[in-house]
């Protein structure tokens, strides 16, 4: 297995509001579309000395050898997506991150901080977006630099301090640019990490990869719990940001004991997940229950695809 550090730029290109485009296309003609968009941003690649490394779901990671290759490969992304909108179609618009550093080569995917901060980037990102780190900007050659402004500032994995986080201005018309305010103080929430969810040998995690998981006595759900008062579809746990929110479903309810001993039951609501603790389907602590599903917050990070 051939590993080789490597100073690269890494951008993820994600599709925006994907889930609407399912809901209004139906499962097949999205998931056709949204294949076709990330191929033909793939295509864009060989012209800016790019690599697509791997497809994740609704978004593609690439790598590049400079940030000036991925700024301006991130910008014909944009102007790709832009004017592929048809009236007879949804249309359907992406949102990048990227941002430059070590990595980790193995067998042609990439690990490290460098990743994750990617990835963090363009969770943050909005509808038609480039985001980059400060890092990143500082890489970029002079007749680039006009094109990027100061956004927000943001706490990177792998960085000892906040970082500045730049957006790239790439649409010729800027008047339906938002102005900053200076005098504001605008801190991203830093990387939290993602959730570990286990059930005697079933362990499986949440985290921006999957951002999405089903608990419940149906054999298909994500965790199955074998239990007659558990619902089929008994609860979810979402992830939105950087939190984790644990939703009801069902009949009898769901019973979350935090770390603290403190056990709170749930009915038809939601509840943020922190730190770690125990998820009882349909019946209480008190009543002896067989099955807990126990979960804790892996601060590491929740962009390790």
């Amino acid at each position: 297995m051939a590993r080789e550090n490597q100073t690269l730029t890494v951008l993820f290109a994600d599709i925006s509001e994907s889930s609407r485009l399912y809901n209004q296309l139906g499962d097949a003609e999205a998931r056709s579309s949204i294949n076709a968009t990330l191929e033909a941003l793939a295509g864009l690649l060989p012209r800016f000395k790019g690599r697509l490394v791997k497809t994740l779901g609704d978004a593609i990671m690439c790598v590049f050898p400079d940030a000036a290759n991925a700024v301006n490969c991130a910008t014909e992304m944009q102007a790709l997506t832009s004017n592929d909108a048809r009236p007879d179609t949804q249309p359907i618009r992406v949102h990048i991150g990227l941002h430059a550093g070590p990595v980790l080569v193995e067998d042609n995917d990439i690990f490290g901080d460098t990743v994750n901060a990617a990835a963090f980037l363009t969770n943050v990102a909005m509808a038609e977006q480039i985001l980059l780190s400060d890092v990143t900007e500082k890489d970029l050659p002079p007749q680039l630099k006009p094109f990027v402004r100061p956004l927000f500032r943001a706490t990177l994995k792998g960085s000892s301090g906040e970082s500045t986080i730049y957006q790239v201005v790439w649409a010729t018309d800027n008047l339906e640019l938002t102005d900053i305010n200076l005098r504001a103080a605008r801190v991203l929430p830093a990387d939290a990490g993602s959730l570990i969810v286990e059930l005697e040998d079933q362990r499986v995690r949440v985290d921006r990869w999957h951002p999405l998981l089903t608990l419940g006595r149906d054999a298909e759900s994500d965790v199955a719990v074998k239990d007659q008062f558990a619902s089929r579809r008994h609860c979810s746990i979402r992830l939105v940001r950087s939190s984790f929110y644990l939703v009801d479903h069902s009949v009898n309810g769901t019973y979350v004991t935090f770390a603290s001993g403190d056990e709170i039951h749930l009915l038809r609501g939601e509840i943020v997940l922190e730190g770690s603790g125990e998820i009882r389907l349909g019946r209480s602590r008190a009543e002896g229950v067989q099955s807990v599903v126990l979960f804790r917050r892996d601060r590491r990070s929740q962009f390790r695809p």
